[in-house]
């Protein structure tokens, strides 16, 4: 046995290990979302069994989608899309303003970011009052002016930290040929910052699309979120476990393309400027 048999024999061995490990911690974050899946496509009576597959079938997915599921979608998809358009101009004009002219100074963006340390069971009852007095609640557009609030000091400060990560120098070169500070926002900062603007208007609306608290109590039966729809699954009976599970499938479908799209942004965004 040569000296480099003797030498390689432990850096095997540490490969292997490693990619052992790798590969058990990936069984055991993969084995529930796949059983999850798995009981979607089995009848609700065998859903409890071990067997890997005891029947297949479609039909847990044709009863969600042929009731009030399919409604509870696109009210999901409506009000998470309907809170980041609302919120992302307040957020990128706060952030931008907090990173270029240190407006407010350090206690201002902790004050922002202080919102957020509140519970959310705080706050649920004194928008409940006013909205219900606004006659606001059980409608799509109470529950889009509430999470665009509670998304708001979020977005700003993710808006913030790409703002600080462009070049000023390119806003000082646009206001020397003729350009206002506005102008030099509007045509440069908010061309270059997009990536991050994607990714956080893809962040906020994961918060949105999980969101349960507020659409509990702030919904009805018409407005509800996919999260309380989920909820509504367990009944005096038990929980409709099958049925669960082709709404948790649907319900992630979303959210797997959104977290393709984060990822992308994410790196455009804290590279641009550098590359800059």
């Amino acid at each position: 046995m040569t000296s480099m048999d003797r030498n390689e024999r432990p850096a095997f061995r540490r490969r292997f290990g490693l990619h052992f490990g790798l590969i058990v911690v990936c069984a055991i974050v993969l084995l529930p979302p796949l059983w999850v899946l798995r009981t979607s496509f089995v009848p609700e009576q065998l859903s409890y069994s071990n067997e890997l597959m005891p029947a297949f079938t479609t039909d847990n997915y044709s009863a969600l989608l042929s009731g009030r599921f399919g409604q509870s979608y696109l009210n999901s998809l409506i009000v998470a899309l309907g809170s980041v358009l609302l919120a992302l101009p307040f957020a990128a004009t706060t952030g931008y303003a907090f990173a270029r002219f240190r407006t407010g100074g350090r206690w201002a963006r902790f004050a922002v970011l202080a919102t957020q340390m509140l519970p959310p069971v705080a706050l649920v009852l004194p928008t409940f009052t006013l909205f219900r007095s606004l006659e606001l609640s059980n409608s799509l557009t109470g529950l889009i002016i509430v999470y665009a609030a509670l998304n708001l000091p979020f977005l700003t400060w993710i808006l913030m930290g790409f703002f600080e990560g462009i070049p000023v120098d390119l806003e000082w070169a646009a206001m020397t040929d003729g350009a206002t500070a506005w102008g030099a926002f509007w045509r440069i900062v908010l061309p270059v910052s997009m990536p991050g603007i994607a990714a956080a208007g893809v962040l906020g609306f994961i918060l949105a699309w999980n969101e349960f608290l507020f659409a509990l109590v702030l919904s009805g039966p018409k407005t509800a979120t996919i999260p309380v729809a989920l909820a509504a699954l367990q009944t005096s009976n038990g929980v409709q476990i099958a049925k669960v599970s082709a709404g948790v499938v649907l319900a992630i479908l979303p959210l797997v393309v959104a977290s393709r799209f984060i990822q992308r942004f994410i790196v455009q965004g804290l590279t641009f400027g550098s590359v800059k």
